[in-house]
């Protein structure tokens, strides 16, 4: 492997690049668009997230002598192609919704003006960030509104591969998550990091004392005692023994938690640990987070619903041809006319129209001609990512995901309250073309 993320897509979008090479009608100069067709079913808004890996890979988008070794062994391009590719850097301009943003079926949160052969081989690479990304950004923010202020930290590494594990603890972390268990997404993108134990380390030891001893020796009394590994009443009283009333907290990974919460919540009290916070790590979703909102939790950890997207690991998004110049210079909308996959062509503009209260009404996307913007006092939802093959770098790195993350908050404050319902419904804005 090497840095280059350049082979991170799909065969046919380097033999299109191959045909138009050998055409001439590689170097025309186009507008793709990425929206999504439709949500989950039943989900009611989507959170966008993925713009600052997006970024970062593209700028990593070259074909080096590996790169092209593989590809002419393979016989996957002619070499006048291999000699087009070795010399490849995105030379375009992107425009999109800041990351963090509330997005609805239609409207582009992705535009993309290039040559041809330029835009089109950056397709998988856009579509395999955003779809799982966005998945999990999505599913993230409703786990958030369902915990109503408690904290939230991502566990799911071990239910994802090594690379999608620190993508989604990112995007959990920009839809309001606090924490993650992941330290290269600490490393990369600057999440908070958390954890403490697993049951093998109580396993290890010769009693749950000596286990819990070991840990608050080396972590302190305010770390979080796992406690159902035997029999939770009795751990309890052996972890307040041993740390003290300033015990930090307790972790339950299994049993009825509604019931189980409460009897431990008590216990507590009665053995004077009545700072000793709960937190719960078992198989949980926004339903069963939503369920638990009466019981006495103080945080929740959250790991498979969360980076497989409570049930929708993808995010329907699509990336299509809008416009081009023809042969004659002239700008031509184009359209995928498929039964139930249409498309609208043209070069678009989205704006999110709020009533006089702030609150949003409405996704508009109008069609526009180059340049132009539309007279609409909605709010801008495009911003500048490349300009003329520049990134712009505010969206990379640790600051990036932070801006993204106060972004989330501003935008998700503009939506009616139905939105967060967690009940299936239909989008909460429609999308309307102007």
């Amino acid at each position: 492997m090497t840095e280059s993320s350049a082979l991170l897509t799909d065969r046919y979008e380097l033999t299109m690049l191959d045909a138009a090479l050998l055409k001439g009608t590689y170097d025309r100069e186009c507008v793709f668009e990425a929206f999504t067709r439709h949500l989950p079913a039943g989900r009611r808004y989507g959170i966008l997230a993925g713009t600052g890996r997006l970024l970062e890979l593209i700028e990593q988008f070259r074909f080096g002598d590996v790169e092209l070794e593989f590809l002419r062994d393979n016989r996957v391009v002619r070499q006048e192609t291999l000699d087009w590719l070795a010399d490849y850097r995105f030379s375009g301009t992107i425009r999109g919704y800041r990351e963090g943003e509330v997005f609805f079926p239609g409207s582009p949160f992705l535009i993309v003006d290039a040559p041809f052969a330029e835009g089109v081989i950056l397709e998988t690479l856009i579509l395999s960030v955003f779809n799982y990304d966005s998945a999990v950004a999505s599913a993230a923010a409703r786990m958030v509104t369902a915990a109503a202020g408690r904290p939230l930290a991502e566990m799911g590494s071990r239910r994802a591969n090594e690379r999608s594990a620190v993508a989604a603890a990112r995007a959990a972390y920009l839809a309001g998550f606090d924490a993650t268990s992941n330290l290269e997404a600490g490393r990369t993108w600057g999440v908070p990091t958390m954890g403490t134990a697993a049951h093998a380390f109580t396993l290890l030891h010769d009693d749950e004392e000596d286990a819990f001893r070991a840990q608050v020796a080396a972590l302190g009394p305010g770390t979080t005692l796992l406690v159902d590994t035997f029999d939770v009443e009795r751990a309890i009283e052996t972890a307040v023994r041993v740390a003290g009333p300033e015990l930090g907290a307790i972790r339950l990974d299994s049993g009825d938690l509604p019931k189980l919460v409460r009897r431990v919540r008590d216990q507590l009290d009665r053995l004077g640990a009545t700072r000793t916070r709960i937190t719960v790590t078992n198989d949980l979703d926004e339903f069963t987070i939503a369920a638990l909102s009466s019981s006495p939790v103080d945080s929740y950890g959250v790991g498979t619903s969360v980076v497989t997207g409570s049930g929708a690991p993808a995010s329907g998004m699509v990336y299509k041809l809008a416009a081009h110049r023809d042969g004659a210079g002239e700008w031509v909308a184009v359209a995928k006319k498929s039964d139930g996959k249409p498309s609208i062509g043209g070069r678009k503009h989205p704006v999110r129209r709020l009533d006089a209260s702030g609150r949003a009404v409405a996704e508009v996307v109008h069609i526009v001609e180059a340049g132009d913007r539309p007279d609409d006092t909605g709010r801008d939802l495009l911003v500048p990512l490349i300009t003329d093959g520049e990134i712009h770098r505010e969206h990379l790195g640790p600051e990036g995901t932070r801006r993204a993350r106060e972004h989330r908050e501003i935008a998700m404050r503009e939506l009616p309250d139905q939105a967060f319902r967690l009940g299936r419904g239909d989008p909460v804005l429609p999308t309307v073309f102007a």
